[in-house]
């Protein structure tokens, strides 16, 4: 049993301390300072999110993504054929992002994140995961005025971004994770999902993740176990189905277990935690389990999700001589 976390993590810091990255994009925006100063900012959030993991207990972590304005543009807006367009509210949460509006064909051009993930292994005691959004979400919340239809969309970017899986398989990342979320709401396309997911990570020599989250995979659970990864992710906290349904599977694979709700302040008992993953490990052996937060951590207070982290961890650690 290990832990983990999903990807992002607060990019605004614990008070009283400024928030620096907040303010550089502003002066950024505003041409104050340079996109190389702005860079040098990030850097520093960076290792500071880094750091927080590390003390929290975390085995396997993150570079938290503070780069990342949201999930689809920082890895959109680098692609051929892509521009960027309006803001659009991110599923059923009070965030948003800018709306990728596909306008040709799809294109990658040169790696995009694997100059972060060598930064971040390279600040980082624990092992570091890098992640990527996957094709059927980055499809879903784009605007195609060039395909027709989501599954040519979806097949197309999967076929580009198998080249940026492969440069951060090259680059070292021990563990790769596609957060794709979206299929959970469009429970229809798994067949889309799952050919567009096999053709983003075929042939890679790196392990591999999925995970989802607000919402259940009940009814594509078994397709998601047919699918060429290691880790299926699933949110327990949201998906209250989930629980029935990973019992009702023989669950093969290691289960990315988000027990931790990710959205709320309420801050779990280590009693809480370590009863959950005794309950989960009747269903899934424990050597099989990443304990997790039910989705990234970036709709928290800092000092929250550290927290959250720490209580996670803990209770993961008492419940592992009982689940033995």
């Amino acid at each position: 049993m290990q832990t983990t976390v999903v990807g992002n993590y607060p990019k605004i810091p614990n008070r009283p301390r400024p928030a620096r990255l907040r303010q550089a994009i502003n002066r950024r925006d505003r041409g104050e300072i340079t996109s190389e100063e702005l860079a040098r900012i990030e850097d520093e959030v960076t290792v500071e999110v880094i750091g927080e993991q590390i003390e929290a207990g975390v085995e396997v972590i993150t570079d938290g993504q503070a780069r990342w304005d949201d999930d689809q543009t920082y890895v959109m807006r680098r692609l051929g054929g892509v521009e960027i367009g309006s803001l659009e509210r991110y599923l059923d949460t009070n965030t948003y992002y800018r709306r990728p509006e596909v306008t040709g064909p799809v294109s990658w051009r040169e790696p995009i994140l694997v100059r972060d993930y060598r930064f971040a292994a390279e600040n980082s005691a624990k092992p570091l995961k890098a992640i990527i959004t996957g094709p059927y979400t980055l499809a879903a919340l784009s605007l195609d005025k060039h395909y027709g239809s989501r599954e040519k969309l979806a097949l197309a970017l999967a076929e580009e971004l198998r080249n940026e899986v492969q440069a951060l398989a090259e680059a070292g990342a021990p563990i790769i994770q596609v957060n794709d979320p979206v299929i959970v709401f469009n429970k229809d396309d798994i067949d889309i999902f799952s050919r567009a997911l096999t053709r983003m990570l075929n042939g890679v020599q790196a392990e591999t993740a999925v995970y989802t989250w607000f919402g259940s995979a009940a009814g594509i659970l078994p397709a998601l176990l047919d699918l060429p990864v290691a880790t299926i992710g699933l949110d327990f906290v949201s998906g209250r189905d989930n629980w029935e349904a990973v019992k009702s599977v023989r669950f093969d694979k290691k289960l990315g277990a988000g027990i931790v709700d990710g959205r709320n302040t309420r801050i779990e008992s280590i009693e809480q935690i370590e009863e959950s993953i005794r309950r989960l490990s009747q269903s899934v052996t424990p050597d099989r389990i990443y304990v997790n937060p039910s989705c990234g951590l970036e709709y928290l207070p800092r000092e929250t999700a550290f927290e959250k982290l720490k209580r996670m961890v803990d209770g993961a650690r008492k419940a592992e001589p009982v689940a033995a």
